[in-house]
């Protein structure tokens, strides 16, 4: 079964904000949508869940932290005890700096790794682009009507009165 797509592009950043709240009033389905940065307020508009990335941060820097306090006790105490001017071996404030660092090492890495992952991006994915210009200055909403009969000229209607630059209907 074949689905029935919409691509309009368009030109400013609030067009596509204006639009994406207008077509999830309509209860249709919104696939993606393309820009050349980042939009505020986009996700929301678009009814997307909150990321789960920084709580993936957070979670594996605390691992990388605890994995570190762990190794740096044991070479100290155990592996490899020195006497360093009659400090004790087990003196945690002296691991603060390198845990932290450590900390932000293992939160950074883990935090590109997730994403790579999530976004099921690889080295030799070829680029599916809606349209060349999303890459330069235009914005692009993919969505797709879920339900019964489609009036395809109150889609067109609706998209114009955002000031679409261009409409088109693609089947997938």
């Amino acid at each position: 079964m074949s689905r029935r797509l919409f691509v309009a592009t368009f030109e400013r950043e609030q067009d596509i904000l204006g639009v994406a709240g207008a077509v999830r009033r309509h209860n249709w389905s919104i696939l993606d949508v393309y820009s050349p940065y980042a939009v505020h307020g986009l996700d929301k508009r678009m009814g997307l869940p909150p990321s789960r990335l920084p709580w993936i941060c957070f979670l594996l820097g605390l691992i990388g932290a605890g994995a570190k306090v762990g190794f740096q006790y044991w070479a100290s105490w155990g592996d490899w005890p020195i006497n360093v001017g009659g400090k004790p071996w087990d003196s945690l404030p002296a691991f603060v700096p390198l845990t932290f660092e450590i900390m932000v090492l293992f939160a950074g890495l883990s935090t590109v790794i997730a994403l790579f992952i999530v976004s099921k991006l690889r080295p030799g994915k070829k680029a599916q682009l809606i349209s060349p210009r999303v890459t330069n200055d235009q914005f692009a909403l993919v969505f797709e009507h879920t339900g019964g009969n489609i009036n395809v000229a109150e889609v067109h209607l609706l998209l114009r009165s955002y000031n679409a630059v261009d409409i088109e209907e693609r089947v997938a």
